[in-house]
């Protein structure tokens, strides 16, 4: 046995008793039933999460996984492979768009180094968790060893679990890599068996002839390593990404503890494709913040079952549509917990 297993084999259904009570007092507030949409089936999952029938999100964290990629060498990207630990240390600063947004939902920021190409200075904020500098370049091998797929999956579920252990009560991810989308690309097209020029868009902001060069990498890798759709170890390794293995450990933590995830963009709804291949029952505890715009993402969504609560043309990464999707499930558990009920306001309720 394995973290990995014991992990995936600890997630359990939602809580049935904390769903019905919460639905049961949804249909005592005072407001016609319904009328707050899906504020209140937002609420009502999160309760079946947590187990909780009135739950709170008060400790919640962004945790923000990073690494470079190999395929970034091939030109896949608009910027240049030395962005990733320069954005690092932006995040660390608190300049980054996700820390404006975490700040705006009272959300701490957690950095995991999981393969950034340097070396990064100590920081309060930073956990080291490296597996190498950088993934291999996949269009010629695979991007890492079977056992770096998992060690990444443990990785971050020993990172959630640290996180919740010390409190935190929701986790959103995010992500920071250049060529990043490239990885997210292949595995969402390994999986799903959609095309690629399907589920590939043009993440930092390529042209056309980028684009095209990007897909055709991709089609050319993944004919090379032909990762195996049912086996998500095996897709991760051949043509996946530290952090979004990283990222997947973290939603299955999370699940096996009864913790909701708020799951950002395209990045992250690859490394949620991973999760839920090797433990289906994680899906529940997922939450899907809001629809990037790119293309591969409502692939990702097809697959999952799951609908996004936003939709603002947003592709920056970070974990930023994360916190604004956990500012809505605050906003709903708050409605739950502290609207009245038609007894309590002494309102007439329906005749």
């Amino acid at each position: 046995m394995s973290l990995l297993t014991d992990t995936s084999a600890a997630i359990r259904p939602l809580d049935q008793a904390a769903i019905e009570a919460a639905r049961a007092r949804q249909e005592q507030l005072t407001k016609p039933r319904g009328a707050l949409g899906r504020l209140e089936t937002l609420s009502i999952q999160i309760a079946g999460i947590t187990g909780v029938p009135r739950p709170r999100l008060n400790t919640p964290a962004v945790v923000v996984m990073a690494a470079d990629h190999g395929i970034a060498r091939q030109g896949v990207s608009a910027y240049p492979t030395e962005v990733t630990p320069q954005m690092v240390l932006n995040f660390l600063a608190g300049g980054a768009a996700i820390n404006v947004l975490a700040r705006h939902v009272g959300a701490r920021v957690v950095v995991v180094d999981m393969g950034v190409a340097l070396d990064l200075p100590p920081h309060p904020d930073l956990l080291v968790r490296k597996l190498a500098p950088g993934t291999a370049d996949f269009t010629r091998e695979p991007a890492m060893s079977r056992a770096q797929a998992q060690a990444a999956l443990e990785a971050g579920i020993g990172v959630a679990d640290a996180l919740i252990a010390s409190g935190v009560d929701c986790l959103a991810t995010g992500d920071m890599g250049i060529g990043n989308t490239s990885a997210s690309s292949a595995i969402v097209a390994a999986i799903t068996g959609r095309p690629v020029a399907e589920v590939t868009g043009r993440g930092t902001g390529v042209d056309d002839a980028g684009l095209q060069r990007k897909v055709a990498l991709i089609e050319a890798a993944l004919a090379l390593h032909r990762p195996e759709p049912h086996d998500a170890l095996d897709v991760l390794a051949k043509v996946g990404g530290f952090e979004i293995g990283g990222l997947a450990g973290v939603m299955l933590g999370a699940a096996a503890r009864r913790v909701p995830v708020v799951v950002d963009g395209f990045i992250s709804g690859a490394a949620a494709l991973i999760a839920c291949s090797l433990a289906p029952a994680a899906q529940p505890y997922l939450i899907a913040a809001h629809r990037s715009v790119e293309q591969g993402h409502q692939a990702i969504f097809a697959r999952l079952d799951l609908e996004p609560l936003l939709d603002l043309g947003m592709r920056l990464g970070e974990g930023t549509g994360a916190a604004l999707g956990l500012s809505l499930c605050q906003a709903a558990c708050k409605v739950l917990d502290e609207m009245a009920t038609f007894t309590e306001a002494g309102v007439t309720d329906r005749t």
